[in-house]
C-alpha cells in the first residue's frame, strides 16, 4: 500500500503540473488571451482525484497497522491469496439471470412490456440461484 500511496501522490503532482503547463500553453498559443478551459479543468480535476485517492489509501494504510504482502520483500505469491468464496461450476442460474438482464435492456430499447417478463424471469432466476443448495442432490 505504501507504493500505491506514493504512486498516487506522484500522479497528483504530475496532473497538477500538466494542468498548469497546458493552461499557460493554450493561453499564449493562438493569441486569444484565454486558456482552453476544458483540458485545463479536466487535468486539474484529475490531480484532485489522484490526491483524494492517495490521501484515502494513506489513511487506510496508517489505520491498518500492518504491512500487506505486496509491501514486504520476503513475501511469497501465496501470502496475498485470499479466499474468494464458493462458486458452483455446474449452476445454470447465472446464465438465466444474465439472460433476464439482457431481456430487461431489450425491453427498455424495444418495448416496455418486455421489461415485465424480464423482471419475472430475473426474480425466479435469483431465487433459484440463492436456494439451489437447499434442494436436490446438493442440499446441505
Amino acid at each position: 500500500m505504501r507504493t500505491n500511496v506514493v504512486l498516487f501522490w506522484v500522479l497528483a503532482v504530475f496532473f497538477l503540473l500538466s494542468a498548469a503547463v497546458y493552461g499557460v500553453w493554450t493561453f499564449f498559443a493562438d493569441g486569444n488571451n484565454h486558456p482552453e478551459w476544458v483540458g485545463t479543468v479536466s487535468m486539474a480535476l484529475s490531480a484532485i482525484l489522484a490526491g483524494f485517492i492517495a490521501f484515502y489509501v494513506g489513511r487506510v494504510h496508517s489505520a491498518q497497522g500492518g504491512e500487506l504482502p505486496e509491501d514486504r520483500v520476503d513475501a511469497n505469491i501465496d501470502d496475498g491469496d485470499a479466499e474468494l468464496g464458493f462458486f458452483s461450476p455446474w449452476s445454470w442460474w447465472p446464465i438465466l439471470l444474465a439472460g433476464s438482464a439482457a431481456l430487461l435492456f431489450l425491453g427498455l430499447a424495444v418495448g416496455f412490456w418486455i421489461c415485465f417478463i424480464a423482471l419475472g424471469v430475473g426474480f425466479i432466476s435469483l431465487v433459484g440461484w440463492v436456494f439451489e443448495y437447499y434442494r436436490g442432490n446438493f442440499a446441505r
